[in-house]
């Protein structure tokens, strides 16, 4: 792709207003990075653009009329920086790039990219301000902006549908939860495939969550043993692990220590292969546990 038509521009309008390469990038990024814009050798990410056309004087819309790159390039670095953001937790990163996009034509005047910002502000209404309310709002917003209630749910509404559900679970609304995962249930079958393959796994493990909640411990393992096999069909390793303690937990939960442990050390291995250690400690100690309470079983019954 070519870049160079916004690099060329991006100089040009620098040296007019007389700023030097380190100047420009004081407080967006380095030097080294505007020099490489300016070449052309890359495309400036959507705040950073933001901020270099507030130093130079003009609106980021100057950049669109005048660039090969459509809008719609812009807008996708913005989502994809967005769930970069929103995946490693980085909420107060992701809430600077919304409230820079929200005085963005390109996005306040289109429901959909509109959607994208009120979507991320409500998670982060939810996640760092701790505003059930609000959050649920917002979110409810952003959903209504691009529903259409003779079709089936978009992909981001499905994603939509999939926090407010999360939101409720964390506040212990299971029927609202469980009523929200259901809209996306339903329009899964009606839709048939989607390109997220991750939106039916996650759907099939907080339906499983929910169900664990509320002592419907077989009916939570079938959701973790469909959602596995989904894993497996698509060639997917997200949440296969989780999956699997889901399932290990289920039976810890029945008095079942020997199949807990069993799905547990899948869990671990699986996390192992992945290079994820977020939840060795707590599944080492549920491993250990589970060991335990199985040395007590074989010891009460030899008494």
């Amino acid at each position: 792709m070519d870049y160079s038509i916004i690099g060329n521009k991006i100089k040009e309008l620098r040296k007019t207003v007389g700023l030097t390469q380190g100047e420009l990038a004081e407080g967006v990024c380095t030097q080294a990075l505007i020099s490489r814009i300016e070449k052309g050798a890359v495309y400036p990410s959507a705040t950073s653009l933001y901020q270099i056309s507030k130093k130079l004087g003009v609106d980021i819309n100057y950049f669109f009329e005048i660039a090969t790159i459509p809008r719609l390039d812009y807008v996708k670095e913005v989502e994809r920086q967005l769930w970069k953001l929103r995946r490693d937790r980085q909420f107060e990163e992701m809430i600077e790039i919304v409230n820079v996009e929200e005085k963005n034509q390109v996005f306040i005047s289109h429901p959909f990219n509109l959607q994208l910002l009120l979507w991320h502000k409500g998670i982060y209404q939810f996640e760092v301000e701790n505003d059930v309310t609000v959050a649920l709002e917002t979110l409810q917003t952003a959903f209504t902006l691009t529903r259409n209630l003779k079709k089936a749910l978009s992909e981001r509404e499905m994603e939509i549908q999939l926090t407010i559900g999360a939101i409720q679970f964390k506040e212990n609304h299971l029927d609202e939860a469980l009523e929200s995962y259901n809209k996306v249930k339903q329009s899964l079958s009606l839709e048939g495939e989607v390109n997220n393959k991750s939106i039916k796994t996650r759907l099939l493990y907080n339906i499983a969550r929910v169900l664990s909640r509320l002592s419907r411990f077989e009916e939570s393992i079938g959701y973790c043993q469909e959602a596995i096999r989904w894993c497996i069909d698509t060639e997917n390793l997200h949440l296969l692990a989780e999956l699997h303690y889901q399932i290990g937990y289920n039976y810890e939960l029945q008095g079942n220590f020997l199949k807990a442990l069993s799905h547990v050390e899948k869990a671990l291995l699986i996390f192992e292969m992945k290079g994820d250690q977020k939840y060795h400690h707590f599944l080492t100690e549920k491993k250990t546990a589970y060991v335990n309470e199985l040395s007590n079983c074989d010891s009460s019954h030899e008494g």
